[in-house]
C-alpha cells in the first residue's frame, strides 16, 4: 500500500505516477474526463469550480480506495453521481478477473451519463437507476465486499442507506470531510460498528472511514 498523505495531482502523468497504473487506465481516464466536461455544459455533474482540479478532486480522491480494498471483487457504491469514487474505482480494476462494481444513482440524466462512459471505457460496470432503499428491498439483492459513497449523507443516515449489503465481512469505505470524527460519534448512538480513519491522499481536511461490522445497536430491556 502507498503511504498515505496529501500528494499534489495536476494532470494525467501525475494520476499516474501516484497510483502506478498503465497507459490504457490513463487513456481510458482521459475520456472518462472529456465526456464529464462536454456533458457539464448540459448536465449539472459536478461542481463547475472544480473542473479545473478534476484529476486531483474528482479522479485521485475516488482512486484511493483502490488500495484500502485490492482483494474486492464485487462492489456497490451508492448514489454514484458522475461516477465518484464508484466508476473510477472500476476502471482501475478493469484487468482483474472476475471484478465488478455495481453503481446506484436515481437521477436518470447521471445514468446515461454513468452508462456513456461505462460503453467508452469498457469499464467493468452494472448500473442501477434507482433509490438505494428500491435495490436493498430487491429478491437478488447484492451482497458485496465493498461498499462506498462519497457526499452522499451524514453517517448516521449512511448507515441506514448501507446496513442492508452488510454481512460479516463487508467492509465500507465513505469518502468524509472535516467533520468525520462528529459524524461518527454521532452514528455510534443507534448503530454498533468498527472503524478506522485513514487520511486523504487529496486533502489534510478530508479521511476515509473504513466500517466492518456494521449492525443497528439492540435496545436495553
Amino acid at each position: 500500500m502507498m503511504e498515505r498523505g496529501p500528494v499534489s495531482i495536476e494532470g494525467p502523468e501525475d494520476f499516474a505516477a501516484t497510483f502506478k497504473v498503465p497507459r490504457e487506465t490513463i487513456n481510458r481516464l482521459t475520456r472518462y474526463a472529456e465526456l464529464l466536461v462536454r456533458w457539464q455544459k448540459s448536465t449539472n455533474l459536478v461542481a463547475p469550480s472544480s473542473l479545473p482540479a478534476l484529476w486531483s478532486r474528482h479522479f485521485a480522491d475516488s482512486a484511493q480506495l483502490r488500495d484500502l480494498a485490492p482483494e474486492a471483487r464485487l462492489c456497490l457504491d451508492l448514489g454514484s453521481g458522475a461516477g465518484f469514487p464508484g466508476l473510477v474505482a472500476a476502471i482501475l480494476q478493469a484487468g482483474i478477473p472476475d471484478f465488478r462494481m455495481h453503481l446506484v444513482e436515481s437521477n436518470r440524466k447521471k445514468c446515461a451519463f454513468l452508462a456513456e462512459v461505462v460503453r467508452e471505457t469498457q469499464a467493468p460496470v452494472d448500473i442501477h437507476a434507482m433509490h438505494i432503499e428500491d435495490l436493498a428491498e430487491s429478491p437478488h439483492s447484492l451482497v458485496p465486499d465493498v461498499v462506498s459513497a462519497r457526499a452522499l449523507a451524514p453517517l448516521p443516515r449512511l448507515f441506514e442507506l448501507a446496513a442492508p449489503f452488510f454481512v460479516a465481512n463487508t467492509r465500507g469505505l465513505f469518502l468524509k470531510g472535516r467533520e468525520a470524527e462528529a459524524e461518527i460519534e454521532r452514528a455510534r448512538r443507534g448503530w454498533a460498528f468498527d472503524c478506522r480513519l485513514h487520511p486523504s491522499l487529496t486533502s489534510t481536511d478530508s479521511s476515509i472511514v473504513e466500517v466492518t461490522g456494521l449492525r443497528p445497536k439492540t435496545s436495553e430491556p
